[in-house]
């Protein structure tokens, strides 16, 4: 019985599931593993990992800024397990991802940090206020995008 028997159980699963996963299937450690997504299949593996694999805790979702496009990794877990994360990478020119608040209602908050910080288009997120950015944050300022001058005016970003 090795110390990875989990991790392992979750790899073959996945790609028993998505064998176009095959090459995108990574065991960083133990209790982490990182899966690379196409983002035209993401939801498909995201709802089989959530549902029929029992990863029923959304850690966080990370934005980051690649360069030459975006990225997003979202942090599942499940009790006793370990931490499976789905990274997704989105294009720059067509910055749009769908919303999983529909599975998890928590996700919003993540997803609002997303669309303020990186400019990131959230599909069928709901209606909700800004976050973490104030109200009176100009459009087209994004503070986490590797571009971002920081070009704001007086007025913007203090207190309300």
């Amino acid at each position: 019985m090795t110390v990875l028997m989990e991790e392992q159980a979750v790899k073959a699963e996945l790609l028993k599931q998505f064998a176009f996963l095959k090459d995108a299937v990574t065991i960083a450690r133990v209790r982490r593993i990182f899966v690379d997504v196409p983002l035209d299949r993401f939801r498909e593996v995201f709802d089989h990992a959530a549902g029929r694999m029992g990863f029923n805790m959304l850690y966080t979702i990370t934005g980051l800024d690649n360069g030459d496009d975006f990225g997003a990794i979202y942090h599942l877990g499940k009790d006793g397990c370990v931490a499976l994360n789905l990274k997704v990478r989105i294009p720059k020119d067509k910055p749009v991802l769908r919303t999983v608040s529909d599975r998890f209602p928590a996700a919003d908050i993540y997803e609002r940090e997303i669309c303020d910080l990186f400019g990131i288009a959230v599909e069928g997120l709901p209606p909700g206020n800004r976050y973490p950015l104030p109200d009176n944050w100009p459009d087209g300022e994004y503070p986490l995008r590797k571009d971002w001058k920081g070009n704001l005016p007086e007025d913007a970003g203090g207190d309300q």
